[in-house]
């Protein structure tokens, strides 16, 4: 006790009493105004997610509004117009549900709804945009559509009574993910949730013409071809691609992922400590990519020659008839688009890209992906219009350099059967695709010739 009293007293004569005061002071003072900060963020947080949720509900309830309108549409002109406000709702109901902290299959499976009646509306409109009407089969699907969109908003509006009776803070979603959002959400929503999921299951069936159609988003690989390899296999076929001679030392990174394809990965060293990664698909057997980094100091191969370097390699590889489109430079290294080439026809979608170093030939890289995921041989016989019928919807003003029939991806993941038609219109180089069964302008690319290469926009 003395010894406090005597510490206390030579506290008090070099008044540190004072300091250790106004110290604690602060310390509470920066305490009451970051707790007030991390309240005045917390509400703000709920404030947004608040908005975010009432906005989903509100294009929700648009999304079923439109659906009932698009069953009943009978004009081309009025469908296509409802069914571009309907496209235009759905994607907006996505944006604001990626807003949401919720991690659960049950929105997931929402989030895959409105992908799909936002690409499927979309796929319709421009039947209508042609003057077509559409199909039974169509209108069935925006039936199915309609009451699914049903289903979600009847579940949203009782989410909605959870978060209007303080049931569920969107803060402590936020920390516990979807444990919390089982346990804060009342019965019936989840019962609701429970009962949308089995019907999605019941829903995912939908196919059509889109980026997220099931049969799209479920395809595999049309050229992955053999049966499993185990690693060490793959090693074997990555040293024999890169070449026995060339290799110092060889070591797996693993399998992995590609997308759709699985891959046993390596790290390759050569002789003169230079790295080679190489990917081998477990299916088969097949190189998805190399990559050699190695740099080039000078320039001395012409474009022309380049092209056959890759296309004899390729060719050496297994992959005969392709043809090169376009090409990059960089840092010395010419990066070669090729397109496999049926009976004259090329085919966009079967593409290989290749990198040749412009100082001795070498190639330094192969990516393969597209051709994997595209080749198969197609039936060209279902031209319905010619040449010279194809040539009528073109501008009046292009002046044809070339011409001749290609597949052409689409943005929904599937091809088309085209005439390309190349030109200029005064300086500048188009390629003009008019599909070869209904005369349609279905792409125009412009030309770019860049200093580093010829490239398509």
């Amino acid at each position: 006790m003395n010894k406090i009293k005597d510490w206390i007293g030579r506290l008090k004569k070099g008044h540190m009493l004072s300091v250790i005061g106004v110290f604690l002071l602060i310390i509470i003072a920066l305490g009451v105004i970051l707790y007030q900060k991390q309240r005045e963020a917390r509400q703000v947080s709920e404030n947004t997610y608040n908005m975010a949720f009432y906005e989903l509900v509100d294009y929700v309830e648009n999304v079923e509004t439109y659906l009932a309108k698009s069953v009943i549409s009978t004009t081309p002109e009025q469908g296509a117009e409802t069914l571009t406000n309907l496209w235009r709702e759905a994607n907006m109901a996505q944006t604001y549900l990626s807003r949401l902290p919720i991690e659960s299959q049950e929105l997931e499976n929402t989030q895959k709804f409105l992908n799909q009646v936002s690409d499927y509306s979309y796929a319709l409109s421009r039947k209508n945009i042609y003057d077509e009407s559409l199909e039974q089969k169509d209108l069935d699907n925006l039936q199915q559509l309609h009451n699914y969109s049903l289903e979600l908003e009847n579940t949203l509006n009782q989410l909605s009574e959870d978060i209007n009776t303080g049931r569920i803070s969107w803060g402590e979603l936020t920390q516990k993910g979807k444990v919390a959002f089982a346990q804060q959400v009342s019965t019936e929503s989840q019962d609701g949730f429970s009962s949308l999921e089995e019907n999605f299951h019941e829903y995912s069936g939908l196919i059509y013409d889109g980026a997220f159609s099931e049969h799209l988003t479920n395809q595999q690989p049309k050229a992955l071809t053999g049966e499993e390899i185990d690693e060490e296999k793959a090693k074997q076929i990555a040293t024999e691609f890169i070449g026995q001679d060339k290799i110092k030392e060889i070591s797996s990174l693993g399998l992995s992922q590609n997308s759709t394809i699985t891959t046993y990965t390596f790290s390759i060293q050569t002789h003169e400590d230079q790295n080679i990664n190489i990917a081998i698909s477990q299916k088969g057997g097949h190189v998805i990519y190399m990559n050699y980094d190695r740099e080039v100091t000078s320039e001395i191969i012409t474009q022309e020659k380049a092209d056959q370097i890759g296309k004899d390699f390729l060719t050496q590889k297994g992959y005969p008839n392709m043809k090169e489109t376009y090409y990059i430079t960089q840092g010395g290294i010419m990066t070669i688009n090729y397109a496999y080439n049926q009976n004259e026809v090329i085919m966009y979608p079967d593409l290989i890209k290749v990198k040749v170093a412009l100082d001795n030939g070498e190639i330094l890289g192969i990516e393969t992906t597209g051709y994997i995921n595209n080749h198969t041989e197609r039936n060209i016989s279902n031209i319905k219009i010619t040449k010279e019928e194809a040539k009528k919807t073109l501008n009046q003003k292009l002046d044809i350099q070339s011409e001749g029939l290609a597949y052409i991806p689409t943005e929904w993941k599937t091809e088309i059967l085209c005439y390309e038609f190349k030109g200029k219109v005064e300086d500048t180089e188009f390629l003009v695709y008019i599909n070869a069964e209904n005369g349609r302008e279905e792409d125009i690319l412009v030309i770019k010739d860049t200093p580093n290469g010829v490239l398509t926009m």
